[in-house]
């Protein structure tokens, strides 16, 4: 074939795709297990982020050894062996029938259409018992569904931090939960008083002259639908339907 011909110009298009395609799928393939380190590696950041404990230059996997993981039947609030803590995945889960069940709309504040049937939660315990429990929340925002982990103190009660590692809401609006500013206003927060659920994000800023003050979180300038998204899931994940009863059975030491 001619240098000008059309016929060796899709030839050489062709064999450069060719080349190309088992170039990046070869490196998929090899760094896969890398991949998947790091990924793991970025979860124990956020999950020790978000309840404070993050130290900078600090073995992140020195620093996670404090934590123990356990698996709660969502159902009847009680820690469960019935699935493997180490490769058991709520996301995958919450998508498969036989693991999970479907939410009625009016009874699915958080809009997360199905909720598996166990959850993994992280423990930091000393000999006292536990000093902060770690719970994964998620729940849509205006434009995504978020991720990400809530921490309460020793009594239970209180809220040790917040983080989302992961959401697609509106930089400098929505996004602004990523704000410490903003998450360090979660600190100290009484998210249960009298086994109800207080906590609530408001639309504006906190009066802290007013009555029910500490259990109120500032709201996202501009970003109503965020705002509203991040009280509907926390509420939600603290209610009955997520980690009440463990909550109630922590407490009474009966979990």
């Amino acid at each position: 074939m001619g240098n000008d011909s059309i016929s060796k110009t899709f030839a050489v298009a062709l064999a450069l795709c060719v080349v190309c395609a088992v170039v990046v799928s070869s490196a998929a393939v090899i760094l896969r297990p890398t991949q998947e380190v790091n990924k793991l590696l970025d979860l124990k950041t956020n999950i020790l982020a978000s309840a404070g404990l993050l130290e900078q230059g600090v073995s992140i996997e020195a620093q996670f050894e404090q934590i123990s993981t356990r698996v709660v039947d969502l159902e009847t609030g009680r820690f469960t062996d019935a699935v493997d803590v180490a490769s058991y995945d709520q996301r995958k889960a919450s998508k498969d029938p036989a693991l999970s069940i479907a939410l009625d709309p009016k009874q699915d504040p958080a809009k997360i259409k199905r909720r598996a049937n166990y959850a993994t939660v992280y423990l930091l315990e000393t000999e006292q018992g536990i000093e902060k429990i770690i719970l994964p929340i998620k729940g849509y925002g205006l434009w995504s569904t978020l991720y990400g982990f809530l921490a309460l103190e020793s009594d239970l009660q209180t809220v040790a931090g917040i983080g989302f590692y992961e959401h697609t809401e509106t930089p400098g609006l929505g996004g602004e939960i990523d704000n410490p500013r903003w998450k360090a206003g979660w600190i100290g927060k009484r998210a249960y008083r009298q086994g109800d659920v207080v906590i609530n994000v408001l639309k504006g800023k906190v009066d802290m002259s007013r009555e029910g003050a500490d259990s109120q979180i500032d709201g996202l300038a501009g970003a109503t639908l965020t705002t509203r998204g991040v009280d509907n899931l926390v509420r939600y994940w603290l209610g009955d339907e997520g980690f009440r009863p463990l909550i109630n059975y922590l407490q009474a030491g009966e979990a």
